[in-house]
């Protein structure tokens, strides 16, 4: 769905629920990541971007001291008083809503009752960070909404912490703070120890990027998740111990993983190899998109595949069919998992004009190895969260 049919039908729901025309109209990016998997959490680099596929928030404040969260493309809500505690519920959707809530609430800000809908053209389970769109654009939302007065890495870190108390996941900032800190037609490095962060030009010219979602979503990811991230922590503390001036995995060189090996044991050693790789890989990737060295931002992106799928064991058998048939073809430079992983999408760059043929020789054969046929998204570089200014029935203020 186009983003004008999105915000269409998503006002015109709310008209629907609440007969009346929203105040405002807001959007909140997906994301993809260039390179940079699974260290966001571990004191890494990342290279991530908006893009053009969003939440939609149609919202109006009330006097009632009521809340009314409507999910349109779940057909469901949930209701209750801005004075009632808030807690974690029965629903997942909501949690993400309720945990960036309550925080505004601890903090002591002034908030009135009000009404939403959101709908949204992400495709979920795709790996393209709907549930940081919908935190980050959710405390967008009401940071305009009621003047709050909140800076965007407040809004990315509040979105964080609402993941990790109220869903249960616990990730890093990297989806958030790329849903909050788009940028139209540019990546961004972004320090995930610091914050902090620099834009480079995503002029691919004579290439682009397309995903392929495998249409899979194994049910282990936010275990596996959770248990990537205890079992690089504990090679790290063990690496730590061997080597005092070292404070986080970027301080780290793969020679130095590779002298402890024996005593990290098999896994610990595989998710700290690829650790420190990716890291690397992340600064190498920067350096080629500034030389436009698309061959060798590609070759970056099939090594992290190899990584993610051999050492960090987050891929699966449908990814890596994507990614090895992707890779037979000479107009694609790189290929990889991206995202949570056991999943979700790849994400592949190819040379202009070739998409549609190398699209459907490797639908065909992943159809006819799984009988699933992949969703093919094209996607462009975005600017983050903002209120949309050109809907009739939405307030004038500024962003």
């Amino acid at each position: 769905m186009k983003k004008k049919k999105l915000i269409e039908n998503t006002a015109s729901h709310f008209a629907q629920v609440f007969n009346a025309q929203p105040a405002h109209i807001f959007l909140a990016p997906g994301r993809i990541n260039i390179i940079g998997e699974h260290v966001d959490y571990n004191d890494g680099y990342v290279l991530p971007a908006a893009i053009n596929k969003y939440i939609c928030f149609a919202v109006s404040a009330n006097d009632s001291g009521e809340v009314n969260f409507v999910a349109k493309d779940l057909s469901d809500a949930h209701h209750f008083r801005l004075s009632d505690e808030i807690k974690p519920i029965d629903k997942m959707w909501a949690n993400y809503m309720l945990g960036v809530l309550s925080q505004l609430k601890e903090k002591g800000l002034r908030l009135q009752g009000f009404d939403v809908v959101f709908s949204s053209n992400i495709p979920m389970g795709a790996g393209l960070s709907s549930s940081a769109a919908l935190e980050c654009g959710f405390g967008y939302m009401l940071n305009k909404l009621f003047s709050l007065g909140l800076s965007k890495k407040e809004i990315a870190l509040i979105g964080q912490q609402s993941e990790h108390t109220f869903a249960g996941v616990n990730c890093g900032i990297m989806d958030q703070f790329a849903s909050v800190f788009g940028k139209k037609d540019h990546v961004f490095k972004l320090d995930c120890n610091t914050l902090e962060h620099d834009y480079h030009p995503a002029d691919f010219t004579e290439y682009s990027v397309f995903l392929l979602d495998s249409k899979v979503k194994h049910t282990h990811l936010t275990s596996g998740y959770n248990d990537r991230r205890r079992e690089a922590a504990e090679g790290l503390d063990i690496l730590k111990s061997k080597f005092p001036q070292v404070k986080t995995f970027r301080d780290l060189t793969v020679a130095q993983v590779d002298a402890h090996q024996e005593e990290l044991g098999d896994v610990r050693y595989r998710r700290c190899h690829f650790v420190v790789g990716e890291i690397g890989r992340v600064l190498e990737a920067v350096e080629a998109l500034e030389r436009s060295d698309f061959k060798k931002l590609g070759n970056l992106m099939t090594q992290t595949h190899h990584g993610l799928s051999k050492e960090y064991e987050v891929s699966c058998e449908e990814i890596d069919f994507l990614v090895d048939r992707a890779l037979a073809e000479k107009d694609i430079l790189g290929s990889r998992m991206m995202g949570g992983g056991f999943g979700g999408c790849s994400i592949n760059l190819v040379k202009k004009g070739a998409k549609k043929e190398v699209v459907n020789r490797i639908s065909e054969a992943y159809q006819k190895q799984f009988d699933i046929e992949p969703a093919v998204y094209k996607v462009k570089i975005s600017d983050g969260c903002k209120e949309y200014k050109k809907f009739k029935g939405a307030a004038t203020a500024g962003e």
